[in-house]
């Protein structure tokens, strides 16, 4: 039976949707923000498009984006080894670990229907087993970079701006200003998880997969049980 395209792919259409406006939204209202500053200044305004590509909006964009990249990779890397009991966000108790070639159907294992890396068998299926934390951790990686070049640019700026030595990019990564920056959105990052795992135990969202059933025991780990 054949599927709407917009059923089968409707979560990552909705939230990419959501994604775009909302980025938008941060660009206008970031825009009206900075040009007030600027008249309270009595500096010239600027344009949409000068902003965009300004270090200003850089910096706010990558802070959040490396925070998120490095709250799912965390997730994603600890809950591994790691079991939360009666959470749907955790692996069933007895399953820690990376589990046997047989569970994972991996390499020899793998059924008629698995992606092609997943049976290729050598450095393939291995690179493949390991892809979702691979690339999670090289956006963390790159967003973490240009939120540290970005920040570096805004922050020379308003040095220079107030005839001050803004140091090099090393004192600034290496800085107060910078950690209270990153240390802001990761402890948020952190929360929102760690209030996840906890409250799904006990609380319930009907019909959801981030929820367990609605009649199913607290002490049941996992989404089915």
């Amino acid at each position: 039976m054949k599927h709407n395209p917009l059923i089968t792919n409707g979560l990552s259409t909705c939230f990419g949707l959501l994604f775009g406006a909302s980025l938008a939204g941060q660009a206008f209202s970031g825009l009206a923000a900075f040009n007030e500053e600027q008249l309270a200044s009595g500096l010239e305004t600027i344009s949409f498009w000068q902003y965009v590509a300004s270090s200003s909006f850089a910096v706010d964009v990558s802070e959040n984006w490396q925070s998120e990249y490095l709250q799912f990779l965390l997730l994603i890397l600890i809950s591994i080894w790691l079991v939360q009991k009666g959470s749907p966000e955790s692996k069933e108790l007895d399953k820690r670990g990376k589990e046997s070639d047989k569970e994972q159907l991996f390499a020899r294992f793998a059924r008629p229907d698995s992606p092609k890396w997943a049976k290729a068998g050598g450095w393939r299926s291995k690179v493949f087993s390991n892809s979702l934390g691979l690339v999670m951790g090289a956006i963390f990686v790159a967003s973490w970079v240009v939120q540290s070049i970005s920040g570096f640019s805004a922050f020379a700026e308003s040095q220079i701006g107030n005839l001050q030595d803004p140091g090099s990019w090393g004192e600034y990564v290496g800085s107060p200003e910078f950690w209270n920056r990153t240390l802001q959105n990761w402890q948020s990052e952190f929360l929102a998880v760690w209030s996840m795992v906890i409250l799904s135990v006990y609380l319930r969202q009907r019909g959801s997969p981030e929820s367990k059933p609605v009649g199913q025991p607290h002490d049941s780990t996992g989404v089915s049980g």
